[in-house]
């Protein structure tokens, strides 16, 4: 959807930044803010300050108007972010300094790629703009894989990590399936379970892992939990299950919280940091439910920006976002604002961008909506499968020999 053009432009140059999780396709909407700068007069130098407001806060910028089409290209391509990231959340004295720095640089155009605390951080910024009259337009530029940004049918970063989630279940049902056991994989999704949910996609077959997903959107029971897998594991002889990092008790209290302290300055517990949850889980099962070969790993970083692995929509909607957040900003219909991908209902696929206010999408989380999540809490509807397909894209095929077998001779 294109930008309503007025007479109300602004002159100046323009900072972006990269903050949170890497992604695939973070760069995509760096290099599509970039390209869309270039053809705007008004915005005369493009800097790129490194490690997000850290960098602006260090006057650590570079010339990104300097870099080549065909550089720009490569990068776009390249996962995680190009320009670096970080996770801080700034106090008045921080956007004191910011707006300093904005000044001495002549920057009248601020760009900021992330989820939703990186969303607050613009927020932030540009509420403390407007209280010190400080002339600069603020643009949040939507990512996560965790897809948890509000006013968001998916977001830039989800659908690649989807798809790496997806064939890393493929690949760990094949292996469970030839040496039959239970495996325990455990997934990134703090508040939502998007993430972990997409391991469906992996089924091929109907005996097919994931057997069981569980999500922070429903109360994980440890009781329930070896009961699930002991059912699965008397009927197939074996059991893979997808659990998110954020899986949460009757109290709503994170489980891998009991284990790890260290949160960061938006106040999130680095649940991905340890495998504790997975090994917890583990020993629950080869403790109560009595069978020896269980295994768990913490995908972890893994998921974020894994090279080669990329969905296809995932890139072309994420370098859209940050094309569109550059032609909100020039337009000068508004001051500030945020990136969101909207949907059309139906069966044939079709998206576009809007731009919504920041505190819409500032901090708070989405979740997983009800009707994408069976009734037994331990995994997702065809409605999800719907959903998410088209954001993930074609999987590999796999196959199962069909020979039968020669009776044993007498």
């Amino acid at each position: 959807m294109a930008a309503k053009q007025t007479k109300n432009t602004v002159a100046g140059n323009m900072v972006i930044a990269q903050s949170g999780g890497p992604t695939v396709v973070i760069n995509q909407s760096l290099v599509g803010a970039v390209l869309e700068a270039r053809k705007h007069p008004q915005i005369r130098k493009i800097y790129g300050s490194l490690h997000g407001l850290k960098g602006l806060l260090e006057e650590n910028l570079c010339d990104l108007r300097k870099e080549t089409p065909a550089n720009l290209e490569l990068v776009a391509k390249t996962p995680s972010s190009a320009l670096g990231s970080v996770r801080k959340k700034p106090t008045p004295e921080d956007c004191a300094k910011v707006f300093a720095v904005l000044q001495k640089y002549d920057i009248r155009y601020f760009f900021y790629i992330g989820g939703n605390d990186s969303a607050e951080t613009t927020h932030i910024v540009n509420e403390e703009a407007k209280k010190g009259g400080f002339p600069v337009r603020c643009f949040h530029i939507c990512k996560t894989i965790d897809n948890d940004l509000r006013e968001n049918d998916h977001t830039p970063g989800f659908g690649s990590a989807a798809k790496f989630v997806a064939q890393a279940f493929m690949g760990d049902n094949l292996d469970n399936r030839s040496l039959p056991g239970v495996k325990i994989n455990v997934i990134m999704g703090r508040h939502a379970g998007f993430l972990t949910a997409a391991s469906a996609l992996a089924r091929q077959f109907p005996d097919d892992g994931p057997h069981l997903i569980y999500l922070p959107e429903r109360a994980f029971s440890l009781e329930k939990f070896v009961e699930d897998v002991k059912a699965v594991h008397a009927r197939l002889g074996r059991c893979v299950v997808a659990v998110s990092e954020g899986i949460q008790d009757e109290n709503r209290e994170a489980i891998a919280s009991k284990f790890i302290k260290e949160t960061d300055s938006h106040g999130n517990v680095q649940l991905s940091g340890s495998g504790a949850l997975g090994d917890l889980l583990a020993k629950e099962i080869k403790e109560k439910a009595q069978i020896s070969r269980v295994r768990a790993d913490t995908f972890g970083y893994l998921q974020r920006s894994f090279a080669g692995v990329v969905s296809a929509v995932d890139a072309k909607e994420a370098r859209l976002a940050g094309r569109m957040a550059v032609t909100y900003a020039v337009a000068g219909e508004f001051e500030s604002g945020s990136t969101a991908i909207k949907r059309k209902p139906g069966k044939v696929y079709k998206t576009w961008i809007e731009r919504t206010e920041l505190k819409n999408v500032a901090k708070e989380t989405r979740h997983m909506p009800d009707e994408f999540i069976n009734a037994a809490g331990n995994d997702v509807t065809k409605a999800f499968l719907d959903y998410v397909r088209p954001l993930v894209g074609d999987l590999p095929a796999t196959g199962r020999l069909k020979a039968v077998r020669i009776a044993k001779k007498a």
